[in-house]
Parts: structure tokens; C-alpha cells; sequence
């Protein structure tokens, strides 16, 4: 008799379990103790959960598994922020970013965790290391929180912190393009949002797009309160076709048009992120471009100065040039921030991620 898969429990909500443990004959509130332990505990073994009969851990252990990723290596950077690899069950892996936002007080740092939704990605911008080893599989909406909760955790075992809930924010800015697994990027939230669960507040989650145009469609009416940042990274055709692919099937007019729409569906501020290539994309003309198409929308800019790749042939610009650009961007009436280098040390900066041992 072949034995049956055990069921995967990383990524149920409450109401699932406590259908679950009836099934096993148990009371319904047996379901909300195992997920008090999975997504306020960070805890993986049953026969750690100490509220739990013995005989039920047991049977749990037998029927079920709950599958955070394993962190393989962890490497933390001069300013603080921690890159951990991860690796799933089936040994495919993928890079969280965590990154420190204050520290002025060691014990009261808060963090923001940049949150990876596919294993590679199948977008292959000119300048990102991300796409150099092509597309491998999405993530699944349970294995993107368990990178929450096994960086969390991971964290609270080599920091010691103030808070119970280190981790003030979420980016999807890590590995891969979330609106081309949409459906459990969504699922994900819904469950890194729970009161009852991790409670991350839907206003301190961000959703990075290369720039898909049906995915923000979708994004727009979805009735969140999430933050949408695109990747803009140039504003002509011509060189967007080179630099972002999606490009070639989205042009600037039909990405703009689709901003505007979420804009005018949800009343929320969009992000354009732009990274800046010395001798590339950071003229007056590029200026100018990006002040006629950002201008008349609710809109910030992020500067991202470009974190080097080794075998990619662009290069980080000079700081005068980075200030030049900037402030032909604020004069010309644009909501402008330079965004400040975190983890290129450890290459856990923007575009810098790999899954390498």
C-alpha cells in the first residue's frame, strides 16, 4: 500500500485548519492553535506546539508537514542589512533581503523584507543578475510567506530585538516578476495581512512590477491598499525595449495608460523606480522625458544608482551625475528621492540577487 502525501499545511488560513482538524476528529480550535504557532511563533515541528495533546502532535506529524524554506546561508552587510538564501523541499532556491530602517537604537530597529515571488525570473532585464540564470518555477503563495517566516525567525535568532514583530514592511521586490505569478502573490498577502496572523498592514506592502500592464489591470480592482511601484528605468521606447524586455509587448503608452488607470481606480500614489546607468539613461533628454509622462500623475519617483554586476557591462554613475539628474527631475516639478545603497557589500542590493552559494 503506497502511503499517502502528507498535507502541506504553510499557506492554510484559519478557517482551512480548523476544517482540517475536524476532519481528524479534534476540536475546531485545535486549528487556530496550530496557527497561532505557524504565523505568530514562526514554528515548523509539531512537537514543539506545547498546547497540543501528545497524541494529536503525533498524528499531525504523521498526516501533515508544514515546509518552511531552509536557510542555507546568511550574509549581513556593514549597514546591517541580512540576505539569506533559501532552499524549499525541492532544492530550487531564491534570495530575502532584509533591511534595516533605523539605527539609532541597535534594539529598536525596525526591518523591511524584500520578498522574492518566483525561483529566476523570465523578464531578463539588461542590468539585473536576477535574470542571468533564466526562469526555474513560481513560488506558491505558502512558500512566499514561509520566506517571511523563516527570515523572521532567522532574525530573532541572531538579533536580540525590542519588538516581537520586527518586520514593519514588505516589498515584492526580490526574485522574479510577481504579476506573472499573480494569484498567489494575491493569496500571499491575504495571509502576511491577517490580524490574526502575521498582521502586516496592507499599506506597508509593496508590489514591484517590470511593468506587465495586465497585472496592474487586475492590481486596480482588487480593492487593496497596497503600494504599486513600476520599474520604469527609461522613457523612450527605443531604449526600454533594451533595458526591461516586457517592453517590446508593453510600450510606455500602453504601461502609462494602465497606471493611470490603477490611479484613478484606487487613489493611491504610484512608485516609479528608476535605476540610473552611467552613459545610459541619465541625460537632459531622459530628464525631460520622464518629467513629460511622470508629471501629470500621482506619482513618486525612486532613484535607485546602479548596484554593479560582475559580467554586466553597465556602471554606477558618478555622485554629481546622480545629483544632476535629481535635480533636473525636482525642477522640472517631480517627486524625486535618491534611494540610499543598502547590502551592496553582501550583493543584496537592487538587481543584485542570484540565489549563488
Amino acid at each position: 500500500m503506497v502511503k499517502k502525501d502528507k498535507i502541506e499545511l504553510l499557506g492554510i488560513g484559519i478557517s482551512e485548519l480548523e476544517e482540517f482538524v475536524t476532519s481528524l476528529g479534534e476540536a475546531r480550535f485545535r486549528g487556530r492553535q496550530i496557527h497561532k504557532w505557524i504565523y505568530q511563533k514562526d514554528e515548523d515541528s509539531f512537537y514543539a506546539m506545547s498546547d497540543l495533546p501528545k497524541e494529536l502532535r503525533a498524528k499531525l506529524d504523521e498526516v501533515a508537514i508544514i515546509s518552511f524554506p531552509k536557510v542555507l546561508k546568511q550574509r549581513v552587510s556593514k549597514d546591517g542589512t541580512r540576505k539569506y538564501l533559501l532552499e524549499f523541499p525541492d532544492k530550487k532556491r531564491v534570495e530575502t533581503v532584509l533591511i534595516p530602517q533605523r539605527n539609532d537604537n541597535e534594539k529598536d530597529i525596525r526591518y523591511s523584507l524584500c520578498l522574492s515571488t518566483q525561483v529566476g525570473c523570465p523578464v531578463g532585464c539588461a542590468f539585473c543578475a536576477t535574470g542571468l540564470n533564466g526562469f526555474q518555477r513560481n513560488l506558491t503563495a505558502g512558500e512566499i510567506v514561509g520566506e517571511f517566516l523563516s527570515s523572521r525567525r532567522e532574525l530573532k535568532k541572531k538579533v536580540k530585538l525590542k519588538h516581537e514583530q520586527p518586520i514593519s514592511n514588505v516589498v515584492y521586490m526580490g526574485m522574479g516578476e510577481p504579476m506573472f505569478n499573480y494569484d498567489e502573490v494575491i493569496k500571499s498577502i491575504y495571509i502576511l495581512n491577517d490580524h490574526k496572523g502575521i498582521n502586516i498592514g496592507q499599506r506597508s506592502i509593496t508590489i514591484s512590477t517590470s511593468g506587465d500592464v495586465k497585472g496592474i489591470e487586475k492590481l486596480a480592482l482588487e480593492n487593496l491598499q497596497v503600494t504599486l511601484a513600476v520599474s520604469l528605468h527609461a522613457c523612450d521606447n527605443e531604449l526600454r525595449d533594451k533595458l526591461v524586455p516586457i517592453n517590446r509587448k508593453y510600450p510606455l503608452e500602453s504601461l502609462f495608460k494602465a497606471v493611470e488607470f490603477y490611479i484613478a481606480q484606487t487613489n493611491r500614489r504610484v512608485t516609479f523606480e528608476y535605476v540610473m546607468l552611467d552613459d545610459v539613461n541619465i541625460s537632459r533628454k531622459d530628464a525631460d522625458n520622464m518629467i513629460k509622462l511622470v508629471k501629470p500623475l500621482l506619482a513618486n519617483v525612486n532613484l535607485i544608482p546602479y548596484n554593479e554586476v560582475e559580467g554586466l557591462p553597465y556602471q554606477k554613475p558618478a555622485k554629481d551625475k546622480i545629483l544632476q539628474f535629481y535635480n533636473w527631475l525636482v525642477e522640472g516639478g517631480l517627486n524625486v528621492t535618491i534611494r540610499e545603497e543598502k547590502g551592496a557589500d553582501i550583493e543584496a542590493a537592487c538587481g543584485q540577487l542570484q540565489a549563488k552559494r
